[in-house]
């Protein structure tokens, strides 16, 4: 049974919904981040598969939209990253792009290692690796494409990523906020009242005060037609590239030219040009696009593919949490100062490594609603998640390929 793009997409939008009721009725879901199309595109695909199992009856949904909503969604991530505003990290951030990019080659070299060990195709222990915990759902469906358009395809590459980046989430939630209490009383720091924490807020001059000016901008048809167009030439020129870059051995997939593109653009326009650029624009039609994808990617999954991996990789992925905790207790903590601020960054840096940025934010919010602010924390760890990683992750996963192939 195979459905069209509009097919596709009426499906895709249907996911969207029945996971937002899901995850509104539901705690658990909404404790540890998992997105809606999440929540609702599994749902769809143990339903393709009961239907496969049962009916022997194969469901096909459009790729089209997928590939487009997923460039899209890198395409948004470039353009918003102002080159003034990731500035402001300055040599805290530095260090912590450093302390991530380390943990990535120790989340991948741990993934290959225990996959050689398990007898799996190596490429299934960078899935479990930082392809899919610190990528997250948007980069494990990327690279999955590119697994399976090689000329060596790799069969359950996207029912994997899905999984782990699933699991990722729920435990990076899980871990963060353990580690760092145990930390705080390791260190005697005392839990703040909700007065002294506001007193702490008012008297800092807060680096979110532009933020939320910009936050403040209504989206008009003007600003809508803006990025759907830098979007456009996103798309356009990162795929021009990507077929350009196709003809050398070092290869970066094509939405990390999308994003490329989308960064080169943005600063162009802000610091040259003069042009503002809404931003809460940006994010909702990025939003819309990484929903989109993740919805299209999750119920079109077959998970039949993947039962004989399931034990195997599920213990990779223990073995990665494990790692995470150590890390950053013993790197993390430590390389950013063995302070308040590195405690925050900690927790966030388990939520960021094994889940997603939304999952370290929540981590920071956590400590941070009971021991006081963390501005730091909040500018470095969002920085590093919303632009820095996908790259850093694209480059080190092409030179683990290049030695594995």
């Amino acid at each position: 049974m195979d459905f069209g793009i509009y097919e596709t997409l009426m499906f895709a939008c249907f996911v969207l919904l029945i996971g937002h009721f899901i995850v509104s009725k539901i705690n658990f879901l909404q404790k540890f981040n998992i997105p809606e199309p999440v929540v609702g595109g599994f749902l769809i695909a143990i339903l393709t598969w009961l239907l496969h199992s049962v009916f022997n009856l194969d469901v096909t949904f459009n790729e089209s939209l997928q590939q487009s909503m997923m460039l899209i969604f890198f395409s948004s991530i470039g353009l918003n990253a102002d080159f003034l505003k990731l500035a402001k990290g300055g040599k805290s951030l530095l260090i912590f792009l450093f302390i991530a990019a380390l943990f990535i080659i120790c989340q991948n070299t741990l993934g290959v290692l225990l996959a050689n060990l398990l007898n799996l195709d190596l490429r299934f222990g960078l899935i479990a690796g930082s392809i899919s915990l610190t990528g997250g759902h948007g980069t494990a469906g990327a690279w999955a494409n590119d697994f399976a358009l090689s000329s060596n395809p790799l069969m359950g590459a996207k029912e994997i990523g899905m999984a782990c980046a699933t699991f990722g989430l729920i435990f990076g939630g899980s871990i963060g906020g353990p580690l760092a209490y145990f930390l705080l009383k390791k260190n005697n720091y005392k839990e703040l009242t909700p007065e002294e924490i506001k007193m702490q807020e008012e008297t800092h001059d807060d680096l979110g005060n532009e933020a939320s000016l910009t936050n403040d901008k209504k989206i008009t048809y003007q600003t809508l037609m803006l990025t759907i167009t830098l979007l456009a030439i996103c798309l356009v020129f990162g795929n021009f590239l990507a077929e350009w870059n196709s003809q050398f051995s070092f290869k970066l997939p094509s939405f990390v030219w999308c994003l490329f593109i989308g960064v080169i653009l943005r600063n162009i326009l802000t610091h040259l040009m003069k042009k503002q650029v809404n931003s809460t624009t940006i994010d909702v039609v990025g939003n819309i696009g990484l929903s989109l994808f993740l919805a299209c990617a999750l119920m079109s999954l077959k998970l039949w593919l993947i039962v004989d991996l399931a034990l195997p990789i599920l213990l990779i992925l223990l073995i990665q949490v494990i790692m995470m905790l150590l890390f950053a207790a013993n790197i993390t903590y430590r390389w950013m100062g063995k302070n308040y601020d590195s405690i925050v960054v900690s927790a966030g840096h388990c939520g960021f490594g094994l889940g997603a940025t939304s999952t370290a934010v929540a981590n920071i919010q956590a400590v941070t609603n009971r021991f006081g602010p963390s501005y730091k924390a909040f500018l470095i760890i969002p920085l590093v998640g919303a632009f820095f990683i996908d790259i850093l992750n694209a480059i080190i996963l092409n030179l683990f390929l290049t030695f594995i192939s």
